[in-house]
């Protein structure tokens, strides 16, 4: 069996796209994966399959939603493999469990503005990118950091984030 985690972009975020994780597990689970489990109500899930997946799986999970909530939220599958070296790669400190994001890109950056990342970058926060994966640490918070809003226009790649101490809860589901 292989381990697979789907974030969701988007889901139960001020009273829009309402998605009970009970419905979550069950649309998993008739789409035939198994030992569904989530994590908060912000479309975390750690998954079984049979066979490995890959990002028609990410679309079948979307159209499967769309089906049955009538929206279609942005889902980005990570096996377990993929999330623990997301997670050894992080270049800043995680003991600000809440200050530490990880951005997981849909696809690659073709070339990334270098220069617009900085220039929104507040003078506390620090970012890097590695891979479909980008660090941004922001210790003043994620809600008031220009970086973390402008961050998919000037990259022009869809994202989803979660910060270090959600990151290590979904981690810890993926290895149980």
């Amino acid at each position: 069996m292989h381990t697979y985690i789907a974030l969701l972009r988007g889901i139960n975020v001020g009273g829009r796209n309402s998605l009970p994780m009970a419905e979550l597990v069950e649309t998993l689970q008739q789409l035939g994966y198994h030992a569904v489990r989530t994590y908060i109500q912000s479309g975390n899930a750690v998954f079984r399959s049979a066979t490995p997946l890959d990002a028609s799986h990410a679309e079948a999970i979307a159209e499967a939603l769309a089906q049955a909530k009538g929206f279609r939220p942005e889902v980005l599958l990570l096996s377990r493999t993929q999330l623990a070296a997301a997670l050894a790669a992080a270049p800043f400190p995680s003991e600000e469990g809440k200050a530490l994001h990880l951005f997981f890109l849909v696809t690659p950056v073709a070339h990334a503005d270098l220069a617009r990342l900085d220039a929104l970058k507040a003078a506390s926060e620090r970012y890097a990118l590695d891979g479909q994966t980008f660090y941004l640490y922001a210790p003043d918070g994620i809600g008031r950091s220009k970086l973390a809003s402008g961050l998919e226009r000037t990259l022009g790649v869809a994202t989803t984030a979660r910060n270090w101490n959600t990151l290590q809860r979904i981690a810890a589901l993926a290895e149980g």
